[in-house]
């Protein structure tokens, strides 16, 4: 009877302590905040490394996630689906551009905010969008500049 009740003592506290954790990495991701705000949509042509969950950064600090990635099955572009903090308003002639965290770091999607007055609403269309940079692609072109002199 004394080997059962310190089982089910253990049981109960590995259980809290799974909890715990559970909850502690359900915040430190994120997914909790990811229904506020608004969505906004991007065209691009190559969105290599972005992944659900990149950051989205205006003035190099987060604003927002990336919630969705398709294929436009008539264009054949990358669609991007952001999800930006309510009190971050953008104009409507904002661009946004993927960019990396250095050398080998992640990708993310950064905001550069335009000068017009109206706003960007839920669900509108980012339409100056500009592509990732493949790494492969500047050191090929470095080699084939090199190799020609």
């Amino acid at each position: 009877m004394q080997r059962s009740v310190i089982e089910t003592i253990m049981g109960a506290v590995v259980l809290a302590v799974a909890a715990l954790f559970l909850s502690l990495a359900y915040r430190a991701t994120d997914l909790a905040g990811r229904d506020s705000g608004y969505t906004l949509v991007g065209h691009f042509t190559a969105v290599d490394g972005l992944t659900l969950g990149s950051d989205v950064r205006v003035g190099g600090v987060k604003v927002g996630t990336v919630t969705d990635q398709y294929i436009d099955p008539e264009l054949f572009e990358a669609v991007v689906k952001l999800s930006i903090e309510d009190g971050v308003k953008l104009p409507t002639d904002s661009s946004a551009q993927i960019a990396s965290d250095g050398l080998l770091g992640g990708r993310f999607v950064n905001l550069v905010p335009g000068k017009d007055d109206a706003m960007l609403e839920d669900g509108a269309e980012i339409t100056d969008t500009r592509d990732a940079v493949a790494l492969e692609d500047l050191l090929g072109r470095a080699i084939f500049l090199i190799a020609d002199e």
